[in-house]
């Protein structure tokens, strides 16, 4: 059956054929020298169309363009003026696990510094609780992001560190969705307080040969200024054993200091490191790199998305094998991830720096109970341009199509012909209302693989 979506005031498509950036060179909204205009140019690498309508076939995307072009179709829906945008993707998330960690950022806000030490709480909760426990909090916060226009999202393990509960949580995590990540090493547990390469032998061992038929990615926390994350060297041993068992790489780096972790990720040919806040010249100079060699054709090879469909009431729909098998590999895009810094009090990641150099923007939230709780990436679009000085397009794109991109998705984040058809429908003429009323629910309908949700 076919649906036609009408009277839309503004389609954002990130769609090059309607003149939006091209993520699948690298491009983006990333300054001089890719495909994409300077900051000045507005909204005009978004691919957007006014007076628009969508046609949705099958669950994909089967045109767009002006509504007094648009084809019959089935059915028809009068939008009413409103804007579409893609199906927000979130390729940075902590969903699963159990406790509460409010009393810490009340302690945040009056003075204390966040170290990553408080994780050590969400392990103890998240070892306690039972499987259902965590089943229904997942499930709560994937529905809650879903009505926040989130229809792709990625779900880490990590609060587990034991073999056990680390299953547990990415196979329910795989129910949810089917960007799953192996997070072992985000940090050293207690019990391993003293015996640093036990763990290490644990998480590259017994527990990688656990997780990994749940996991799509393997992850660790490459921070030598937190005493209980990963040095370079541990982190480079937990990446090679994650890629031998057939996992791709992502990496948290730079969050707390300056460190190894971007570099390192550019080394393996990861999809994305996070966070990037603490960045040198040699760091940005790595990641702009990892894509001048992607675009000379000395990149990492296509890769298949996901082949999973684990039915309604979940995002793990998302990532059929036909729509992403030609997702392509490519440099190591920078995840920012601004609710962290406005919920610990941190500087903000420099996003035109990244922007300048040629660099691959993404946007999500790390939604996780102790340095960010927020699961909206409305609200860190919002951030994004405020604090970190992203035009509403570069931080719409970001949101959208950065996010497949640092996700190595070809199937989502645009809604070129072909796309899962993963709209937005906001309450406003335009997708500036995103940043220009920050905390306003604009959301007014989401549609996932072309249902009404």
């Amino acid at each position: 059956m076919s649906v036609l979506l009408t009277n839309i005031g503004e389609l954002v498509t990130n769609d090059p054929a309607h003149g939006g950036w091209s993520g699948a060179a690298g491009a983006g909204p990333a300054g001089t020298g890719r495909s994409g205009p300077d900051r000045a140019d507005a909204a005009g690498g978004l691919g957007i169309v006014r007076d628009a309508a969508v046609v949705v076939a099958d669950g994909r995307i089967a045109w767009t363009g002006p509504a007094s072009s648009a084809p019959a179709a089935d059915d028809a829906v009068d939008l009413a003026g409103r804007a579409v945008l893609p199906g927000f993707v979130d390729s940075h998330s902590h969903t699963v696990f159990a406790g509460d960690r409010a009393a810490e950022f009340a302690a945040r806000m009056t003075g204390e510094p966040y170290t990553g030490g408080g994780i050590a709480t969400t392990v103890a909760a998240t070892r306690a609780a039972g499987e259902e426990t965590l089943r229904a909090r997942g499930r709560a916060l994937v529905r809650e992001m879903l009505t926040q226009g989130t229809t792709t999202v990625e779900i880490k393990s990590g609060y587990g560190q034991d073999v056990a509960t680390e299953a547990r949580m990415l196979r329910i995590a795989r129910e949810l969705t089917p960007e799953t990540t192996y997070l072992g090493a985000h940090t050293v547990p207690a019990e391993y307080s003293g015996d640093r390469a036990g763990y290490l032998d644990l998480v590259t061992g017994p527990m990688l040969a656990a997780c990994a038929p749940h996991a799509r990615w393997v992850d660790v926390f490459c921070e030598p200024a937190a005493p209980t994350a990963f040095d370079e060297d541990e982190s480079r041993a937990v990446l090679h054993a994650g890629l031998r068992a057939g996992l791709l790489a992502r990496v948290h780096g730079n969050q707390l200091s300056a460190g190894p972790g971007v570099r390192l990720a550019v080394e393996v040919g990861a999809a994305s490191v996070d966070h990037c806040t603490h960045l040198t010249d040699a760091d940005v100079d790595a990641l702009a790199g990892s894509w001048d060699a992607h675009l000379a054709g000395e990149g990492n090879p296509p890769v298949a998305g996901p082949g999973r469909d684990d039915g309604p009431g979940s995002l793990a729909g998302a990532a059929g094998a036909a729509g992403a098998a030609g997702a392509a590999g490519g440099g190591t895009v920078a995840t920012l991830l601004p609710a962290v810094e406005f919920s610990t009090r941190s500087p903000y990641p420099d996003a035109r720096r990244l922007l300048a150099a040629g660099v691959p923007v993404a946007l999500a939230t790390d939604c996780n109970p102790g340095s960010g709780y927020s699961s909206s990436v409305p609200f860190v679009v919002a951030l994004a341009v405020r604090e970190m000085r992203m035009s509403p397009a570069e931080a719409l794109w970001s949101a959208t199509a950065g996010g497949a991109l640092a996700l190595r998705r070809d199937d989502v984040g645009h809604l070129r012909v072909g796309a899962r058809a993963d709209l937005v429908v906001l309450d406003a003429p335009s997708h500036l209302y995103l940043s220009y009323r920050p905390g306003v629910p604009l959301v007014t309908e989401v549609w996932k693989d072309g249902v009404r949700v």
